[in-house]
């Protein structure tokens, strides 16, 4: 099968890198001709011979004498890690099949290829009816959707883009998903049939009838036992790389990457995964020590797990409309007509409605680091809109003994313009920043990141984006204050990854999927700017990213 290739990187006489649409006539064609896929065969079983292993290899073909080169090797760590035993045995299967009848298309949001049981679920009060290894098939995902997620062979949805829910939560789950199938093709809620038996093929963005038996032989033979580790490949980079973290279970599971820290853990999955319950609905039952306790375990089991490196959990940043998916949560949350531009973030924190409910959040933080010791646990601010804002949240936090000192650290996200040009005056109330570039880049081109009609326009590498991010990196260091960024867009755009290092980012945070990759792409930048420097060429950008 042969991939589209809308575009291409391209090294142009100066040294600089951009990016141009392929020709027409091009996008369509192999990279390689056969005879090279067939040599690059030849080298991998070779490779893969003498170390004894499945290896993860770089190669390139040079254009003056179409000669291959690889270029590096390394024992394959990811999906080598993957249980042979997952999902169900298909063997006997009387859908097993050679055809490759296409049943849905949609976006490959996180790689793998799985065949099982697909379960479709249109209405959340359902999910518990959701079985251990079976393929969820629904609308969407939402917060309150990741019990039924954890036990997923794969997800499939017919809404969604690159950055929804589903996508960014398969990814770190580390299960395959396709989200939405509305804007390829047709609902994959109406078009699998319930209880069918399919084959999921995420890192082509396509769902077949039955069990395809080539695909998932091939799924089969990539599935050996993990061998070495990624920390031993690890090189050292003046830019700290952190992991994005949900789930607290698997920071132990993660923590043996080579990442500097926790960049963003999100606190919502503590709620829905193990609380469940509305926090004023515990507040008014008289037993508001459930949400402390167990706020305070997850977050307890992610600081221990990762100490002492750095943890950073973002505080609550559910929308309404999430809320009311938690027991009791109907009683105290409103119906907004745009929950994703309401009731959200600090907006909620002083609020007299809501501001018992936080003032738990603040407890659970001081047990961590006081009762259990944890100092390496710092929190982050979610969608602060003003100026007030971030000094009245940080007041409320004194009050409940979080005092930021050099021992304790906040966080601000910048994920709304208003962060970016009154960074001068958000400064004094933050120790640095972590750009939420889905957001940030929604409310700075006005399209909806959870649209998929509007997706081609979704655009985080933006010039509107790139330079405001420029500026809030050369305003927050002015104060000495950080900056990092918890997106995808690093690890998927090595170009935009270049761009970040170049501005002076501290850090970086993605995926655990993509540590690894990260670490050594960013090592490279930072090699080719430390030569650029020596050797008096500079490392200036061809684009004016200035305002």
């Amino acid at each position: 099968m042969v991939n589209e290739k809308p575009v291409r990187l391209v090294r142009k006489p100066e040294g600089d890198v951009v990016e141009e649409k392929v020709p027409e006539e091009d996008v369509n064609k192999p990279a390689i001709t056969n005879e090279q896929a067939i040599e690059l065969a030849k080298y991998a079983k070779a490779i893969e011979a003498h170390y004894g292993c499945l290896m993860d290899m770089e190669w390139g073909v040079d254009e003056r004498d179409n000669k291959i080169w690889l270029l590096q090797a390394r024992p394959e760590t990811v999906w080598s890690r993957k249980k042979k035993d997952k999902g169900a045995d298909m063997s006997d299967s009387s859908a097993v099949t050679e055809d490759m009848k296409v049943i849905v298309q949609g976006l490959p949001a996180s790689p793998g290829k799985v065949a099982g049981k697909a379960h479709v679920i249109l209405d959340p009060s359902k999910i518990d009816e959701f079985q251990e290894g079976e393929i969820l098939v629904t609308t969407m995902t939402a917060p309150d959707w990741v019990p039924a997620m954890q036990k997923a062979l794969a997800i499939v949805t017919d809404a969604g883009g690159m950055t929804c829910h589903a996508a960014i939560v398969s990814r770190e789950l580390e299960i395959p998903c396709i989200v939405g199938t509305k804007s390829r093709s047709s609902e994959a809620t109406t078009t699998i049939p319930d209880g069918a038996e399919i084959t999921v093929d995420a890192s082509s963005g396509v769902v077949y009838e039955g069990i395809v038996k080539s695909i998932t032989e091939a799924k089969e033979e990539k599935q050996t036992a993990a061998v070495g580790g990624v920390a031993d490949f690890a090189p050292i980079t003046g830019t700290k790389i952190y992991m994005n973290l949900g789930n607290p279970d698997l920071a132990e599971k993660n923590a043996s990457l080579p990442a500097d820290g926790i960049g963003l853990m999100r606190e919502e999955f503590i709620w829905t995964t193990f609380i469940h319950e509305h926090p004023l609905h515990l507040i008014e039952t008289g037993r508001a020590d459930v949400a402390v306790n167990q706020l305070a375990d997850g977050m307890r089991k992610v600081a221990a797990a990762m100490a002492p490196r750095q943890v950073v959990v973002r505080l609550s940043d559910f929308k309404s409309s999430e809320y009311r998916g938690l027991i009791g949560g109907d009683k105290y949350e409103p119906y907004e007509p745009s929950a994703l531009l309401g009731w959200r973030g600090a907006s909620r924190y002083y609020d007299p409605a809501y501001l018992p409910a936080f003032r738990l959040e603040l407890q659970a933080i001081k047990k961590v680091r006081d009762e259990y010791g944890l100092k390496n646990l710092q929190v982050m601010i979610p969608f602060c809109r003003t100026v007030k804002e971030a000094e009245t949240v940080t007041k409320i936090m004194a009050e409940e003994g979080l005092v930021r000192n050099q021992d304790f650290k906040v966080w601000l996200m910048a994920e709304i313009p208003s962060n970016i040009i009154l960074a001068d005056q958000f400064n004094q109330f933050v120790d640095g920043y972590s750009i939420g570039s889905n957001d940030l880049t929604m409310l700075i081109l006005g399209c909806d990141r959870d649209n998929e009609t509007v997706q081609h326009i979704f655009d985080g590498r933006s010039l509107a984006v790139k330079r405001a991010i420029r500026h809030l990196i050369e305003v927050a260091h002015r104060d000495g204050k950080t900056v990092s960024i918890c997106g995808q867009a690093p690890s998927i755009y090595p170009e935009f990854c270049e761009f970040l290092v170049k501005s002076g980012i501290d850090s970086i945070s993605v995926n655990p999927d993509a540590v690894a990759s990260t670490r050594k792409n960013v090592a490279r930048i930072e090699q080719r700017i430390m030569l650029d420097k020596l050797t008096g060429r500079g490392v200036e950008d061809a684009e004016d990213y200035t305002w």
